[in-house]
């Protein structure tokens, strides 16, 4: 299963406390499901993190696709980032950015800053 797998390979695994119900914006099935599939992802990473001696742990994801993972400037107003804009560069220091990748590292470094 994957949240083995995450738990088993990485001594630490951070994750956003997504709220699906802002990210699907359709039908509530959907969101009830989705929500469910992803509560439940979070409760397995949490119950064998523990099993396996890891350590799992959840962030606000306040801005974690929208701050640069370089120099921390937030993308805000006419700039901000919508779901359509995968790719994007900072406009404060020039740094390149895949959107997933660059969230990614925001979460990594808000879970690093809780330690």
């Amino acid at each position: 299963h994957v949240s083995t797998a995450l738990i088993k390979n990485h001594d630490l695994v951070v994750a956003e406390e997504l709220r699906s119900k802002n990210m699907l914006r359709n039908h509530a099935l959907a969101m009830s499901v989705s929500d469910v599939g992803w509560r439940t992802l979070l409760s397995m990473l949490a119950y064998k993190a523990d099993l396996y001696g890891r350590k799992f742990l959840t962030v606000n994801p306040r801005n974690t696709t929208q701050t640069c993972s370089h120099c921390g400037h937030i993308m805000t107003g006419k700039n901000k980032l919508t779901l359509a804009d995968r790719k994007w560069t900072c406009p404060n220091c020039g740094a390149f950015h895949v959107r997933d990748h660059n969230a990614a590292e925001n979460i990594l470094a808000k879970g690093l800053a809780t330690l």
